[in-house]
């Protein structure tokens, strides 16, 4: 998972270090390089919501399948595949968007939890030389999540230890790197007593909280029967429940990313939800297609009617061929080939001198 994570980071990190050349400010950098990295999600987050928007029109055809072979699970299975032929629908396509977004979710942790890697630049070797050297330094916890962090404080702290692998040039630069975010040590672990840092945590758990109530909304706006889940409840409160437990044991760094990540997502989740309402979008697009519906059987009646006009039954055949397009929209599948049907039987009764029989609708089932 860490070669997955470094593999996706490294584009991820060369963003990030250019967020952090413009406003040499680590939370700063955060913040731009969050917004960035969501924007460029957009499209698979739009994606997304449109199969929502295909699901709602699909589940009143699913529900009446899955009623009319509820004991038949094979054929049931048949008649879905069949239905999401014709409609051009993947069940899967909905899933993609939030696959692609799991190994970038573990690029952009990688991109946040190794500030030296990424915006530093420093060589890994040196990393894990100078990690082991925070590990002695009396007062700073090297955060196994984190290990980067404790370097960092190290160097500031007691840069003396740090001479035999850093020169004197790079000391100067991180200790020059700044990790603070309005007063707020992004390098240091918020604990539970109260001081500023706690302020970290309490925004997570309820930033956390704010996009759980918005997506069991959406949830509701979406699918009403089954807006009262248990799963969906439980969910409201066991994420901002993580969040908050999460955000205590990383650097506030690492709890930063978060708070602002749900930010965004929020932000992003309400206009995502407004421009594309499912269930708005799905009575949009079923009002065109029964309009449509309507304007070609229009179009099938004024071609019967023209059709009669200019022909009687006998002259079917000539018309055809004159302006098959008449035809086609005037005469159902049944009336066609009950007319090319009576045309076969005609040419076999003058060639074999045999009486006509009229066709009947006997003949065409």
């Amino acid at each position: 998972m860490s070669a997955i994570n470094a593999i996706i980071g490294y584009p991820l990190g060369w963003i990030m270090w250019l967020c952090y050349q413009v406003v040499q400010n680590y939370g700063i950098a955060l913040i731009l390089f969050t917004l960035i990295t969501k924007l460029l999600m957009y499209p698979m987050m739009v994606k997304q919501q449109k199969s929502s928007i295909k699901m709602v029109m699909f589940k009143p055809k699913l529900d009446r399948l899955q009623k009319q072979y509820a004991n038949n699970r094979e054929k049931l299975q048949e008649e879905m595949a069949k239905l999401y032929q014709e409609e051009g629908y993947n069940p899967m396509s909905g899933c993609l968007p939030m696959l692609i977004q799991f190994p970038i979710l573990f690029g952009l942790i990688d991109v946040v939890y190794n500030p030296l890697k990424h915006i530093i630049r420093l060589p890994q070797e040196i990393i894990n030389q100078g990690v082991e050297i925070a590990k002695n330094i009396e007062g700073i916890a090297v955060s196994a999540s984190m290990p980067q962090m404790s370097m960092i404080q190290g160097v500031h702290q007691h840069p003396e230890l740090f001479q035999s692998i850093l020169d004197p040039e790079m000391i100067t630069k991180i200790q020059n790197f700044n990790l603070t975010l309005f007063g707020l040590d992004l390098a240091a672990t918020p604990t539970m007593a109260w001081t500023p840092l706690v302020i970290v945590p309490i925004l997570s758990g309820l930033t956390s909280f704010l996009i759980s109530i918005q997506s069991s909304k959406n949830a509701a706006a979406t699918n009403p029967e089954g807006a009262g889940g248990g799963m969906m409840k439980g969910m409201m409160y066991i994420m901002p429940i993580f969040s908050l437990m999460f955000t205590f044991q990383v650097p506030a760094g690492v709890g930063i990313y978060w708070v602002i990540s749900n930010v965004f997502s929020y932000i992003q989740t309400m206009i995502l939800f407004k421009i594309y309402n499912p269930q708005q979008q799905a009575a949009k697009i079923q009002a065109e297609e029964e309009a449509k519906a309507e304007e070609e059987r229009q179009a099938k009646i004024e071609a019967r009617k023209k059709a009669k006009e200019k022909a009687s039954a006998k002259d079917l055949k000539q018309l055809a061929e004159e302006d098959p397009e008449i035809i086609k929209k005037a005469l159902t599948a049944k009336e066609i080939n009950r007319m090319k049907l009576a045309e076969a039987r005609k040419r076999d009764a003058e060639k074999y001198g045999e009486e006509y029989v009229e066709v009947t609708d006997e003949d065409l089932m």
